[in-house]
């Protein structure tokens, strides 16, 4: 199965190309088999892992081994074998200690070296039978243990040491503690948290469709003989076909959910704090309490442990009662007094213990469910003490109070990082900090837009308040004192958050020692937009001006530089791109910078070098900012490009920067090469040859880049770029359009001479672009060998080379506008075209260049990036199946956002636009809600607190409900004050006396929609009605309102909603349950275990499935060691260890992986991400395997409800599914059932791959065999044909699909003329006819595994050595064969391929 969703850039939300290690782009490392067969041009498929070696001599391309680069990042070579003795040290044998608790027996526990005392204390206190116990110590012969020590620092600790549990005297802080703990335990079953998103708690559904741990479920069911007895008929609407789309499956319900009650109440008493003569007798706080049974009781925490003492509601009495039940332990108390208690608890810790750990344990960021049930408000005490102090995480838990959020973010960053346990702990540390981080300022956000922080600067007008709560500075995403008036103002001040927390993540991945960037946190939230900072040692006590020692703070007019700021950021400058340059200040004297102006410098009070402001990091996007007198490239123009933007910040992405330096890298190299070859040729017939430079500016040759490789030897690697051993990319795969030039024809720069437009011809990997890079490097004698040189030219660094050599890399560098004359070097200079920045008269010439270079970049994006995404998405390497992975396309090959009206008119004028319906619904749909989402923006912000349900509910109607005159709900009249006259001057931001919210209606919504899509995508929607745009465009409501809730951050009531009723609105007030911020934080990386996941993917798709498996086992310890136990990062380690347990015939153990990954992808991406949904599928086939059919079943048609929910009928994935779901139904002998799946997946197919593809004859076949055990042959035979005809065209006779086919028809007819026989054999003779008997072939289990195994793209390998050697020699064949041009295999969807054989998730 290729890539899919399935690479991890699409699964991480804000996924960091550098952090990728350059090397493995788009459906990289899944897909790279499939890409090197289309050798038509396309300009970013996908850069594989493996293809990071030339030898430009097509001929023989060898496979090279990812050994000698275990991370292609610029380490040393021997970085693999240090890294492995580095990890065995890590990996210290595991002891057992004998643990001994009060009034339990001894029990045995596994602990590791590195362990510290207190990680036995979390597993005690989580343990069933010593859950209870808070405050204890561990005690080794009579010796307190140091809660903080590692065991391994312990004297006499060894195995079968006994550990004594000892009570411990409370303390106040250590009775709240155990209180809290004892509400966890009691809450340990209830979802109300994940509902409310709060404490990193998210939902998990999958226990419900598995009844619990899949493992066991598979041996006690009897196997084999109660197939019979598996209820397989699906829910109405998952059938095929089905037009409902009901929402309240999307949250089963979970019987464990309903709580088993074991207190009524338990809360703070009124009679705290004890006074202090009752302090004097040990008394720390006083609890109520209302058992089951109705009692109340009054009980004290004091010093001994907790009692009931003889208070009452009114009266203080706090003397013993009698008799008191003192314990050390509230559960030991409560269950001497309340039988029920005592039942109840037991029962629900067995519960609690049962469930899987990641159903439990908190996710590193808070994911929010966009739908809840109306959940019982109950009694809390915790919670409620929470909510009004200002505790934090676990602010008591830490000294001082309030934690310095700067020190902690850049103290971690200044960990050593020389080996691999060094560097382990120092990632740990940054994640760890940093998810605290997220999670303190989002709810400092959500408080100051709630209005309960006090401004720094209350005097002055709301929207220019400024905040500081909890050590974080928060600020409003307004344009404030005209800072960004030339800008875009207001517009431009929403959108800067956002580019500089770009830039943070960028500068955070390079990593610089010695330089330092802020803690950022971006929060949309209630229409406002909030940007939280740490905060820098000692600015607030100075005046900007002075503090700034680099850059300028009034966008260029004063600038200032310093010579460390130099020093640091030109270590920055290769990785990023960023060119040093120089500008002019206010007196005229050049100032030299090596970032764009804004940029500042400001020295801490700590003596740190902090850099803020990184909004303009990358360079400007021309094609969204007009300039006077410069005219862009005709790709752009074309395109009716430049156009206005809201704002002129719009700039390039970083992926595309990297992209185009890559692309340019190539030019290069080609141009060298074919240099060398003229001079070699005129030497040998001195004729002169056109100079190569014409060719030179135009950036549109559409080109594939292989992977992003751009170190020329001449500088050091650093550590974003590949190092120069793995440098040369591989040519195989690039038609070579630019020296077509030698041959007389000047490079007329459209791109549809050569390829990406022209998209309907290249649908089965036939190549028909019209200048094929082979045939053009065979028309040219020698080009091989000249590429060669080249190369070598280029790896010096331009001292010891004769004169001529020299002329050409010079050429090669002038004409790709390279900074360096002597090796490939492509910098941005960020300043050109901002506002206010002049640069010096001699830098006239390099203004000009750079210039040139942005608008190639811009003409790049559009001529190259656009077509190929929508290539990916013909040839199904890429598949998005929501906004959000729509968007995660986009943003991995470059393209912004903004681009999506492009995007789609480029689709509109596809000839196979039939073929990519799918794409173009999905990036309508995004549009709408994103125009949507704009303006629900600014509609919020009117809106006061007391409004806000109904003014929700409101906007949706007005964008969803079919009922023509929505009517807002305005607020009863007994709560709107009576004083309204006098002005309050100090409203919190959202406090808008504003009722002209509820002046909106349906059609200037819509109105309103069209022309936002119009000016800011530049895309024309005709439709004045949500039923219009449903109508036109195939859309379905519930999907649109995922979409918009998703992204607002609403949370509605989970229940039916009637959208088409024309008589009342779909939604009331009191359906709008919540509103939860949207969040963008840095997502930290965890290196060392991303370089094994890729050693390892390289291995595997190698053929070295052995070694593969223990380097993403490793890769799994240490993402565990950086991330904890959940993570998107570990969701993808585990799905592919499951598929290679499963490859390895190891299915158990591919089931409990798989039902992990499952698992964390719901908590971690959300329940119905498109992800999740492709996680299900797999995890129903381990399931099938495993012989646990109605676990499979149930699995697959919750993937089902999902995607239907998700994307609706209509797409490519669903034929997958359907086919999977009609195979196993086929396995239970549900033949009708599975003819509905089957045959639509046949039509999806058809319309998605083409009636040719072989995806279409295998969907055939599958429907034939269904016909064949209903024994309606004719119907067989006839669909048996299809397919053979399919395969008989595309692969030739010979082949063995072919031949497969042709039997299976033989026998087909064999059959059908044997039951026509028998049939006549009855009309003759009636009753007494002497009857054959007819074979009815039942499916056999392993047959529909084998066909379950094709369609998910496994094909099983024999694991013997000569086997695996065998595979490997295959796998080098194949590629030299494809880099000669000999196999068209088919795209992507024939069972052979190799890519296939491997399976590679």
């Amino acid at each position: 199965m290729v890539s899919k969703t399935d690479d991890i850039p699409a699964s991480v939300p804000d996924c960091n190309p550098v952090d990728l290690a350059d090397e493995a782009g788009d459906g990289a490392r899944d897909s790279n088999e499939s890409s090197k067969t289309h050798l038509k041009d396309s300009c970013g498929c996908g850069h594989s892992v493996d293809t990071a070696m030339v030898n430009g001599d097509g001929a023989h391309g060898h496979t090279e081994e990812a050994e000698s680069k275990p991370d292609g990042n610029g380490e040393a070579d021997g970085g693999e074998e240090s890294n492995e003795q580095e990890v065995i040290v890590i990996q210290d044998t595991g002891f057992t200690v004998k643990i001994q608790a009060p009034g339990t027996e001894p029990f045995d526990l596994q602990v590791s070296p590195q362990e510290m005392v207190q990680e036995i204390h979390q597993v005690l206190m989580d343990r069933e039978d010593t859950c209870h116990r808070t405050c204890f110590s561990l005690q080794l012969d009579g010796n307190v243990l140091d809660n903080f020590a590692e065991l391994k620092s312990i004297e006499g600790l060894q195995e079968g040491s006994l550990l004594k549990v000892v009570e411990e005297p409370y303390t106040v802080r250590e009775a709240r503690i155990h209180v809290r703990h004892i509400r966890d335990l009691l809450k340990s079953l209830d979802p109300s948290d994940a509902y409310n998103g709060v404490d990193c708690n998210s939902l998990s559904f999958l226990s419900i469709f598995t009844d619990g741990d899949l493992g066991d479920s598979g041996k006690r069911k009897k196997k084999g003989n109660e197939l019979e007895q598996i209820d397989c008929t699906p829910p109405e609407h998952i059938l095929p076909g089905s037009k409902d789309r009901p929402l309240v499956p999307l949250q089963p319900q979970n019987k464990d959910w309903k709580p088993m009650q074991c207190l009524k109440v338990l809360t703070m008493s009124g009679w705290n704090p004890p006074p202090g003569n009752r302090k004097m007798h040990g008394d720390l706080m006083y609890l109520y309490m209302v058992t089951v049974e109705e009692r109340h009781v009054s009980i004290t925490a004091s010093t001994r442990g907790f009692y009931l003492n003889q208070s009452t509601t009114y009266t203080f009495n706090p003397k013993p009662a009698n008799p008191s039940f003192l314990s050390h332990s509230l559960v030991e108390l409560l269950s001497q007094i309340s039988p029920a208690f005592k039942k109840n608890f037991t029962a629900l810790q067995k519960k609690r213990v049962q469930r899987h750990p990641f159903e439990r344990i908190a996710t590193p960021f808070q994911v929010y469910s966009w739908t809840a049930p109306q959940v019982d408000h109950a009694m809390d005490c915790v919670r409620a003490e929470d909510a009004y102090t200002s505790r934090l995480g676990y602010e008591e838990h830490i000294p001082g109070q309030t934690r310095d959020w700067n020190e902690e973010l850049q103290t971690t960053r200044e960990l050593p990082r020389k080996n691999l346990p060094e560097r382990l702990l120092r990632e740990r540390a940054i994640f760890k900090v940093h998810s605290d981080f997220a999670a303190a300022a989002t709810r400092g956000a959500m408080a100051v837009i709630d209005g309960n922080v006090m401004a720094i600067n209350p005097g002055e007008e709301t929207r220019m308040q400024m905040f500081i709560w909890n050590n974080i500075f928060f600020s409003l995403g307004f344009d404030v004192r005209d800072h960004y008036r030339e800008l875009g103002g207001d517009a431009a001040a929403h959108a800067a958050p956002t580019n500089d927390l770009n830039g943070v993540r960028a500068y955070g991945a390079v990593d610089v020692e010695g330089l330092y960037t802020l803690g950022t946190v971006v929060v949309d939230y209630r229409g406002y937009r909030v940007t939280a900072q740490s905060i820098i040692p000692g600015i607030l006590e100075r005046e900007q001006e002075q503090s700034v020692i680099y850059g300028s703070i009034d966008f260029g007019k004063t600038v200032v530089s310093h010579i460390k700021y130099l020093e640091l950021l030109e270590k920055t400058s290769r990785p990023l791109k960023v060119q040093r340059h120089s500008v002019l200040n206010e007196k005229n004297e050049t100032v030299e910078l090596c970032s764009s102006v804004e940029c500042k410098g400001i020295i801490g009070n700590d003596g740190r070098h902090y850099i803020l402001d990184l909004l303009r990091t990358f360079p400007p996007d021309l094609n969204f900012l007009p300039v006077e007198g410069e005219v862009l490239p005709p790709e752009s123009q074309r395109q009716g490009y430049p156009r206005q933007h809201r704002h002129r910040l719009a700039c390039l992405r970083q992926e595309l920067i990297e992209a185009f330096v890559e692309h340019r890298y190539l030019l290069f190299m080609k141009m060298a090469a074919l240099q060398l070859m003229q001079q070699k040729a005129n030497k040998d017939t001195k004729i002169d040859v056109p100079a190569i430079t014409e060719t030179s500016e135009t950036s549109s040759e559409s080109k594939d880049e292989p992977t992003p490789t751009q170190t020329a030897a001449s500088d050091p690697p650093s550590a974003t770029d590949v190092s120069a051993d793995s440098t040369s990319p591989t040519d195989s795969s690039t038609p070579a359009a630019t020296p077509a030039a030698t041959e007389g024809e000047e490079n007329s720069s459209k791109p549809t001479t050569n390829g990406p437009l022209d998209l309907t011809t290249t649908q089965n990997g036939e190549c028909k672009s019209p200048l094929e890079g082979k045939e053009l490097e065979e028309s040219i004698p020698g080009l091989a060998q000249a590429k060669e040189l080249a190369e070598t030219l280029v790896a010096e660094d331009g001292s010891c080379i004769d004169p001529k050599s020299r002329e050409v890399v010079l050429n090669a560098c002038k004409a790709v506008g390279s900074i360096s004359n002597t090796s490939f070097d492509i910098r941005f200079n960020p300043d050109i075209f901002s506002p206010g920045v002049r640069f010096p008269d001699e830098s006239t010439d390099d203004v000009q260049k750079q210039k040139q270079l942005l608008k190639d970049a811009a003409a790049f994006l559009v001529s190259c990036q656009v077509p190929s995404l929508v290539k990916d998405c013909l040839d199904h390497s890429s598949v998005p199946m929501d906004g959000a992975t729509l968007t995660e396309a986009l943003r991995q090959r470059g393209i912004n956002v903004r681009y999506l009206g492009t995007v789609l008119e480029f689709v509109d004028k596809t000839p196979a636009k039939a073929q990519l319906e799918h794409f173009y619904r999905i990036g309508i749909s995004e549009l709408i809600t994103r125009c949507a989402k704009h303006i629900f923006k600014t509609y919020l912000q009117g809106v006061e607190l007391s409004a806000l349900s109904a003014a929700v509910s409101h906007f949706l109607n007005c964008f969803l409900s079919s009922f023509p005159d929505a009517v807002a709900h305005l607020p009863p009249d007994e709560l709107v004050s009576r004083r309204k006259s006098r002005k309050r001057r100090n409203r919190v931001p959202g406090g808008g006396d504003n009722t002209a919210w509820a002046s909106l209606t349906p059609s200037e919504l819509w109105k309103n929609i069209a022309s936002e899509a119009q000016s800011y995508y530049h895309f024309t929607i005709q439709c004045e009605s949500a039923d219009q745009v449903v109508e036109k465009y195939g859309l379905q409501k519930i999907t649109l309102l995922r979409e918009i809730s998703v992204k607002t951050g609403i949370q509605i009531l989970i229940k039916e909603y009637n959208f088409d009723s024309r008589h009342k609105p779909a939604f009331t007030e009191e359906d709008i349950l919540n509103i939860f911020p949207v969040v963008k934080h840095v997502n930290p990386k965890a290196s060392d275990a991303f370089h094994f996941f890729q050693s390892g993917q390289a291995k595997v798709q190698q053929g070295f499935l052995k070694e593969g498996c223990e380097l993403i086992n490793e890769a799994l310890n240490l993402f565990n060691n950086v991330y904890g136990a959940m993570h998107v990062e570990i969701c993808a380690c585990l799905r592919l260890l499951a598929r290679l347990n499963y490859i390895m015939g190891d299915h158990p153990e591919a089931l409990s992986n798989q039902q992990k990954a499952v698992l964390m992808s719901e908590r971690v991406l959300g329940i119905e991400h498109p992800n999740t949904i492709q996680e299900y599928m797999h995890l129903a086939l381990y399931c099938f395997a495993n012989g646990q059919l109605s676990t499979a079943l149930k699995l697959l048609y919750r993937a089902r409800y999902l995607l239907l929910m998700v994307c609706g009928e209509d797409h490519p994935e669903m034929a997958l599914l359907d086919s999977n779901i009609g195979l196993v139904l086929h396995g239970v002998m549900e033949y009708d059932l599975s003819l509905r799946f089957l045959e639509n997946a046949l039509t999806i197919n058809t319309k998605y791959h083409g009636s040719r593809s072989l995806k279409v004859a295998l969907s055939h076949h599958l429907v034939a065999r269904v016909y064949e055990s209903k024994a309606e042959f004719r119907s067989a035979l006839q669909h048996e044909k299809e397919g053979y005809t399919i395969y008989k065209n595309q692969m030739g006779e010979g082949h063995e699909k072919t031949k497969e086919s042709s039997e299976y028809l033989k026998y087909l007819t064999q059959q059908a003329v044997a039951l026509q026989r028998t049939m006549n054999e009855i009309y003759k003779n009636g009753s007494n006819a002497s009857i054959m008997p007819l074979k009815f072939t039942a499916p056999n289990m392993a047959s529909v595994l084998e066909q379950l195994n094709i369609i998910n793209g496994i094909i099983f390998i024999p694991l013997s050595q000569k086997d695996l050697e065998n595979l490997k020699a295959e796998v080098q064949r194949r590629q030299q064969l494809q880099e000669l041009g000999k196999i068209e295999e088919p795209t992507e969807d024939s069972p052979l391929e190799l890519e296939d054989k491997i399976p590679i998730d």
